[in-house]
C-alpha cells in the first residue's frame, strides 16, 4: 500500500541542548548572585539535563510507574517501591551533578555561593524530569537538621554529601551515598502537625542518643526508597522530630509498612506512599517538644526547591513553545512571526525570567546566613517567592501548550513535555504549605526583625531604572504596614513579589525586559498572558529567551 500522504510542518524535537548555555537569563543570575561560580560545572549539567538520552530516560521513568512490592515472593514482608531503570538513571544524574546535601560538604561551602550554584543546577535538572528531584530536595533540607544529633550527622552526613547514588536498601555503612526523605503529615492534620497522634515511647540510649519506639501513620510520605527520614511523634515532651532509617545499624529492617502509593495528578516518577509504623526504631533529633521549629527550618530549604522547581518548568514550558513556534507554519507564515503570538511569547519569557531572578536571589541569601540582613531576606522572601512564583505556575504552563495548539495536549513525544509540566505544576504550589501558609509566613517572619529596612536596602540599587517601579518601591513602606493582616496577606505577598522582581530584573535584564515587566505587572493587574503593551520590544525579548 502506497502512502497517503506526506508528513510536514512537523517541529524536530528540541533535544541535545546545553540548558545553561542556551539559557540567558539564568546565566546572568548566576553571575548577579555569585561571582567566580562555577560556570564549567554548571555548563556540564546543562549538557546532561538537555540531551536527548536523559530526556528519554525521563519518559520511560514517567510511562512505566513506580510499583509497590509489599511482600517478596515467600511471603517475607519488604516494603520496597520497584522503580524503571530511568528513574534510577535520573536519580544518579542529580546526585552526581550535587543537588542533594553536597553544598554542605566542606569544599562546597568554601567557595562562598554553594547554595545559588546548586540552585542553578536543580532548575535546569527540573527541566529534564523534576519528579525525582523530590528526595533530592528533601536530603537537601535534611542533611543541617541533623547537626541536632551530633552522632547521627558524624555518621550520615558524609554519604549525604557524596555525589553517589545506591538504590539498595542496606546499611548506610556499607553503600557509597544516601538519600533521606520527610514524614510530618496524618490523615487528621494535614498542614496542621500539631493534630499528630503518632506516639513515640522512650526505648533506651545507644550511640545514636536517646531511642525509641514508633506507632502511628503518615498520610503523605514521599520517597519512601530512601535510606532514611525524618519524622514528627508526639513523645512525653511534646511534638518531637525523629530520625527513622530503613535498615537499622545491625542490618535488619525497620517497621514501617508502606500500605499503598498515592495515585498522583502529576509528579507521576516519584512514588508518595501512605505508611503505618509498627514499632518502628527511631532516634530523637534534638530536644522533645522542639519538632514544629526543626520542621519549619527544613521546611525553608524544600520551600526555595518549590520556587526554583516552578521556575525550571517555567523555563522548559517558554522553551518547547518557543522551538514549535519557531518551526510551525501556520496562515501562510511561522506563528513565530505572528504579531499576537509574539506577544503570549514574549509576556511568558518575561515571567519566566522574573522568576529566575527572585528564585536565584532567595539562594544567595542562603549562602549568606552569616549576615542578619540576609537572614532576614530569606525568612521573608522564601514563602514570598513560593507564594507568587508557584501561583503563577499552573497559569504560565497552560499558556505555553496553548502555543502548541493540539499537540501539546498530548501525551506523546517531545510535545507530551508540555502536558507532564502541565500536570506538575500545582504540586510546588501545594507542597510544604499552600498559598495560605505561605501568605501566614510571610507575616511571622515579619515579626522576626525590621522587614521594611532590609527590603528597601534591596531594592535602593534599582531606583531610577523606571517609574512605576519606583512607585511600588516607595509603597513598601505602606504595604509592609496597611497589608500585614491576615485577611490581605496574599495581596501584600504578590505585590512585595512583584516589586522585588521587577527590582532584580532591573539590575540584571535589558531595558526592553524590564519595561515590559513595569509597564505590564506593576502598572495594571496582570490577568492574561500576552496583553503586553504595543510599546514592548517582543523581538528583542524574544531573542533572549529563544533556546537555541
Amino acid at each position: 500500500m502506497g502512502a497517503t500522504h506526506e508528513v510536514f510542518n512537523q517541529p524536530l524535537p528540541l533535544a541535545d541542548i546545553n540548558l545553561f548555555n542556551t539559557n540567558r537569563p539564568l546565566q546572568d543570575a548566576v553571575r548577579f548572585n555569585a561571582r567566580g561560580a562555577d560556570l564549567a560545572r554548571l555548563k556540564a549539567v546543562g549538557a546532561l539535563a538537555g540531551s536527548a538520552t536523559m530526556q528519554n530516560e525521563a519518559r520511560l521513568a514517567n510511562a512505566h510507574l513506580p510499583q509497590l512490592r509489599t511482600h517478596d515472593r515467600y511471603g517475607h514482608r519488604i516494603d520496597e517501591v520497584e522503580f524503571h531503570p530511568g528513574y534510577h538513571a535520573l536519580m544518579r544524574g542529580a546526585t552526581e551533578a550535587g543537588l542533594h546535601g553536597t553544598p554542605y560538604a566542606a569544599a562546597e561551602q568554601g567557595s562562598g555561593h554553594a547554595h545559588v550554584q546548586r540552585a542553578a543546577a536543580f532548575m535546569m535538572f527540573t527541566e529534564l524530569e523534576p519528579a525525582i528531584l523530590c528526595p533530592i530536595s528533601m536530603t537537601y533540607a535534611v542533611a543541617p537538621a541533623l547537626r541536632d544529633n551530633p552522632a547521627i550527622h558524624r555518621d550520615w552526613a558524609p554519604k549525604l554529601e557524596a555525589r553517589a547514588y545506591d538504590p539498595v536498601l542496606k546499611v548506610w555503612r556499607d553503600k557509597p551515598g544516601v538519600t533521606m526523605g520527610m514524614g510530618m503529615t496524618e490523615k487528621q492534620g494535614g498542614s496542621d502537625v500539631r493534630a499528630n497522634t503518632t506516639q513515640a515511647a522512650h526505648d533506651g540510649r545507644d550511640d545514636w542518643g536517646e531511642r525509641y519506639r514508633l506507632t502511628g501513620h503518615k498520610w503523605f510520605f514521599s520517597a519512601p526508597m530512601c535510606d532514611a527520614f525524618l519524622v514528627l511523634a508526639q513523645a512525653p515532651g511534646g511534638l518531637s522530630c525523629f530520625f527513622l532509617p530503613r535498615i537499622l545499624p545491625d542490618g535488619t529492617r525497620n517497621g514501617l509498612r508502606i500500605q499503598r502509593l498515592k495515585d498522583k495528578l502529576g509528579n507521576k516518577a516519584n512514588a508518595s506512599s501512605e505508611v503505618e509504623f509498627d514499632g518502628a526504631t527511631a532516634w530523637l533529633v534534638g530536644e522533645e517538644g522542639r519538632g514544629v521549629p526543626q520542621i519549619l527550618a527544613m521546611g525553608t530549604m524544600t520551600r526555595l526547591d518549590c520556587s526554583l522547581g516552578t521556575s525550571g518548568l517555567m523555563r522548559q514550558a517558554l522553551s518547547q513553545a518557543i522551538h514549535h513556534t519557531d518551526q510551525r507554519m501556520a496562515f501562510g507564515k511561522l506563528l513565530a512571526d505572528q504579531p499576537l503570538m509574539q506577544n503570549v511569547l514574549a509576556d511568558l519569557a518575561i515571567e519566566s525570567e522574573a522568576a529566575c531572578a527572585l528564585a536565584m536571589r532567595v539562594a544567595r541569601s542562603f549562602d549568606q546566613q552569616d549576615d542578619a540582613r540576609e537572614q532576614l531576606l530569606s525568612r521573608v522572601l522564601t514563602p514570598i517567592s513560593k507564594f507568587w512564583i508557584c501561583k503563577r505556575g499552573s497559569l504560565f504552563a497552560q499558556e505555553a501548550m496553548e502555543c502548541l495548539g493540539g499537540n501539546g495536549y498530548v501525551e506523546e513525544g517531545g510535545a507530551g513535555i508540555q502536558a507532564r509540566i502541565y500536570r506538575e505544576m500545582p504540586v510546588n504550589s501545594i507542597w510544604e504549605g499552600a498559598g495560605n501558609i505561605m501568605a501566614l509566613d510571610v507575616l511571622r517572619a515579619m515579626r522576626k526583625g525590621d522587614v521594611t529596612d532590609a527590603l528597601m536596602q534591596e531594592l535602593a540599587p534599582a531606583r531610577g531604572q523606571h517609574p512605576a517601579l519606583d512607585r511600588m518601591i516607595d509603597a513598601v513602606p505602606t504595604l509592609l504596614d496597611v497589608q500585614a493582616t491576615e485577611t490581605t496577606a496574599r495581596s501584600l505577598a504578590r505585590d512585595v513579589a512583584l516589586t522585588v522582581q521587577g527590582a532584580l530584573l532591573a539590575q540584571t535584564a535589558p531595558a526592553a525586559v524590564v519595561g515590559a515587566f513595569c509597564d505590564s505587572r506593576l502598572t495594571t493587574r496582570h490577568d492574561v498572558f500576552g496583553t503586553l503593551g504595543a510599546g514592548a520590544d517582543t523581538h528583542a525579548i524574544l531573542q533572549r529567551a529563544r533556546p537555541a
